[in-house]
């Protein structure tokens, strides 16, 4: 089904600068991410003709409620999307529609030198004769999860105007810090006040995301020792080549580039240095526990070890967890996982369920109480330049989340 609004919703929403910060020191961790909530957002809401709509500054998080029209209870569902976007050039975005792709030519991103490339990203040649929407080259889109924004929006929109589709109590929330792995810890689950939600921060039609990597990230600060380079014999440790030696001692083949399907990694996201000083950020990711504590002893043998040979601690580790595999709490609720399937079997979508090579703020949320899948939002190319998004997808999105609704409504009578 088309949906007049969703195009003007969604192009409104990506040119709002709402990209988080995990170098913050407060909470949400940007005010531009608490300016959308609040002045976009929620004034969006209302205009659909949503009454009970709240920020909950504890959260960080804008709630809201599509109120039951059937006379018996049903277990209250949820929809979750993410206000921020990712760590990549997020302001002035221009996006640029391209109607009618013929499913193989170059998409010239703007006026740039830049083009998406059906030989390069093979999933575009799927969207034959669909609307795609870009970036203009010199930014990301914004649609991880402006998508979802807008998704949940429309979805409100359409459920009030047209009240013969018979459901229960929905939640909806607008969450903050997803892409910096930090919203979902302050997430209130009491004010959220669902059974079981859903993430709406997904791929291409038909995936299903129930398992997810289990996740970690570490920090090493090297202090090195910085004398003039022509007394240097015997007195120089250069912290650089510290932060090197230790790469070098990690896996060199279990890296992202380099791994898929169910394979983990470790993944050097950032390196900076002086003779001095260096600092290295890294996170790993394994989809089972024991995987992931095997990994992350590696990391704290390496250290130990140059540590010892140094005779003092120039390394110094800082290691924490960020979430885990989201697939073996859901086991015990697969009610859930197949309500989202029987929707999209409706739908006559073809079921996508391999596991998520990242998290969504799900797989925290599972943890704490709230059983929490990711449905597809249309998102392609995530974090970058080469970002985009389909309409056609985005307009099934709604229609699935309406399924969804109706099933959850008419199996509880």
């Amino acid at each position: 089904m088309e949906y007049p609004n969703l195009l003007p919703r969604f192009l409104k929403y990506v040119k709002v600068n709402s990209r988080s910060d995990e170098h913050a020191k407060r909470f949400p961790s940007t005010e531009r991410e608490e300016r959308f909530q609040k002045n976009v957002i929620m004034k969006d809401l209302e205009q659909v003709g949503l009454s009970d709509i709240h920020y909950n500054q504890k959260s960080g998080c804008v709630v809201t409620e599509i109120p039951s029209n059937v006379d018996y209870k049903v277990p209250v569902m949820g929809f979750l999307a993410h206000c921020d976007t990712a760590d990549f050039n997020s302001e002035n975005i221009k996006p640029q529609i391209h109607k009618n792709y013929d499913g193989k030519s170059k998409i010239q991103l703007s006026d740039s030198d830049i083009y998406l490339d059906p030989k390069i990203f093979p999933h575009l040649k799927n969207y034959k004769g669909q609307t795609i929407i870009t970036a203009s080259g010199d930014t990301l889109l914004g649609g991880d999860d402006k998508c979802g924004v807008s998704e949940l929006i429309t979805f409100a929109e359409y459920l009030l105007k047209h009240p013969e589709i018979k459901h229960g109590k929905i939640r909806l929330a607008f969450t903050p810090d997803e892409e910096i792995g930090t919203g979902a810890e302050h997430f209130d689950v009491k004010d959220f006040g669902a059974d079981f939600a859903f993430t709406v921060d997904g791929e291409a039609p038909g995936k299903l995301d129930w398992g997810t990597f289990s996740a970690a990230q570490f920090s090493l600060d090297i202090q090195g020792v910085d004398v003039h380079p022509a007394q240097a014999k015997g007195q120089m440790i250069n912290a650089i080549q510290v932060g090197i030696n230790f790469q070098n001692q990690l896996p060199q083949d279990e890296v992202p580039e380099h791994t898929d399907g169910l394979q983990g990694f470790y993944h050097l996201m950032n390196f900076q240095g002086t003779v001095d000083h260096a600092h290295l950020d890294y996170i790993i990711r394994n989809f089972k526990r024991d995987g992931l504590e095997k990994r992350k002893n590696l990391v704290k043998n390496i250290v130990a070890k140059m540590n010892k040979e140094f005779g003092t601690d120039r390394l110094k580790l800082k290691m924490w967890d960020q979430y885990y595999n989201m697939a073996d709490e859901l086991k015990k609720h697969m009610d859930v996982v197949n309500l989202a399937r029987k929707a999209y079997k409706a739908e006559g979508l073809t079921i996508n369920e391999d596991p998520v090579r990242g998290g969504t703020d799900g797989s925290q949320l599972t943890y704490m109480g709230l059983p929490c899948p990711n449905i597809f939002a249309g998102e392609e190319n995530m974090h970058g330049r080469y970002e985009y998004t389909v309409l056609e997808s985005m307009y099934k999105v709604v229609d699935v989340m309406l399924k969804m609704a109706e099933i959850n409504a008419e199996e509880n009578k």
